[in-house]
């Protein structure tokens, strides 16, 4: 198997993190946790369970700046560790670790980025309420539409890269914090060239923590697609 990194974005997730790596233990990937600093003792846990285990390192940043730069720092040190596939995923088991081996297996079949997908045959979500299956499901019609591709789970964020897809698409252009962060980097993916695959997964709701979405959230994403739009328009992207 390509040497393959699991980049784990945390902040305050103390109640999920050792968890989440003791679940991820088994698969023979390695781990990388960006903490932003959490003032739980996210990242002490980070530290301790890295002393102990060999496939954890973790990235310490010094403050909060939102999930599109923490991904972002670690894609690169990933980069920079030699890692041919790069995967990225939740803390709070909102996405399945068992699923990650099913990202792996079809970049190996050929795909440059393997999407984990709730809106494709076979995916779904578990404990959700009507709102907020709405603002999804919206929110990833509404991006599909408006920037003219396939892919239905433009909001997903259990993700495999290839390598050679991070390296082409410039993550120093990425402007996205929040989870516009994922709509911005398929898109990117896809005007590059690069072949999406979407891996159909049932994505449950958390069980421990809380949410970090918010509205600001929300406003990013809507504003940050037509603004991808004319990017692409202008030959930008």
């Amino acid at each position: 198997m390509p040497k393959a990194t699991i980049c784990l974005p945390t902040y305050n997730e103390r109640a999920n993190v050792e968890a989440m790596l003791r679940a991820l233990e088994p698969l023979g990937v390695n781990v990388l946790v960006v903490d932003d600093s959490s003032p739980d003792g996210t990242g002490e846990i980070a530290d301790r369970l890295a002393a102990e285990l060999g496939f954890v390192s973790v990235l310490h940043r010094p403050r909060k700046e939102g999930l599109g730069p923490a991904y972002v720092a670690g894609f690169r040190r990933a980069l920079a560790d030699g890692a041919e596939l790069v995967l990225e995923m939740d803390c709070d088991f909102s996405h399945d670790p068992a699923d990650v081996p099913r990202l792996i297996a079809a970049c190996e079949a050929g795909a440059d980025l393997a999407l984990g997908s709730r809106y494709v045959t076979g995916g779904g979500t578990e404990n959700w309420g009507r709102i907020r299956r709405l603002v999804s499901t919206g929110g990833s019609w509404y991006a599909r539409k408006l920037l003219g591709v396939c892919v239905r789970d433009l909001t997903g964020g259990f993700k495999c890269y290839r390598r050679r897809v991070l390296e082409r698409i410039d993550l120093g252009d990425i402007r996205s914090k929040g989870y516009a962060f994922q709509i911005e980097t398929t898109y990117r993916t896809l005007r590059a060239g690069f072949d999406v695959v979407e891996v159909p997964i049932l994505f449950a709701d958390r069980t421990a923590g809380q949410s970090k979405m918010s509205q600001a959230i929300v406003l990013e994403a809507v504003t940050r697609v037509p603004a991808l739009r004319l990017a692409a328009l202008r030959g930008q992207i």
